[in-house]
Parts: structure tokens; C-alpha cells; sequence
């Protein structure tokens, strides 16, 4: 299954279960390992919405920036995979964060 469908397939659960949320302005984001190095990340908000342009920061175990950058203007974002324990933060804004932990994305 497509990265996309799985993505799409996760709103419309998250509609299902959460009949609230297709009002809210509640952010998405998903990453997946490529297996070729790099991470593949995608975001957007249940309401529909776009997330082009939302920051998107790499912090290594400690905290430290070691990559930041947005989503395209198609939501997504490749970079290539951190040899250290990190964590990816999408900064919708105050109550629009999801921060992922590396060791949650799989292949």
C-alpha cells in the first residue's frame, strides 16, 4: 500500500473515530524510512488544509536542531536519515505540534 493511501486512509479513520475532528483544525503528519537512507515525512490538517510551508525540525537525543526546513507546497518533506537517536517536529503552532520519534518510523 501507498504512503499516500496509508496517509489518507488514517484521516478518514481519525474522522470516523473522532466525528469532532472534521471540524477542527487538527494536524496530521506521518513519516516513513525510505530504506534507502532518507525519511519520508507528510503532513496536512483535518479540515483539510494545506500544511505547505509548516517548519519541520530534526532534533538529535539531546535536543539539538540538526536539520530543519518546511514541507513543499505538496506537504512533504525527504531528508536524509540521522545516524543518531532523533525526533521530527512538525510546528503547526501552539497546539498544532507532533513531534515523531525515529525509533516509530518504520519501513
Amino acid at each position: 500500500m501507498s504512503r499516500k493511501k496509508i496517509f489518507v486512509l488514517l484521516m478518514i479513520f481519525g474522522f470516523m473515530t473522532f466525528p469532532g475532528l472534521s471540524m477542527a483544525h487538527t494536524p496530521l503528519f506521518a513519516c516513513f524510512d525510505n530504506a534507502d537512507g532518507t525519511i519520508f515525512c507528510e503532513g496536512g490538517f483535518s479540515d483539510g488544509s494545506t500544511a505547505a510551508g509548516v517548519p519541520i525540525i530534526v532534533k538529535d537525543a539531546s535536543g539539538e536542531v540538526i536539520f530543519k526546513s518546511e514541507l513543499s507546497r505538496n506537504s512533504d518533506i525527504e531528508f536524509d536519515k540521522p545516524e543518531v537517536e532523533y525526533s521530527v517536529l512538525f510546528d503547526g503552532g501552539e497546539g498544532h505540534q507532533i513531534e515523531i520519534s525515529g525509533s516509530q518510523i518504520f519501513e
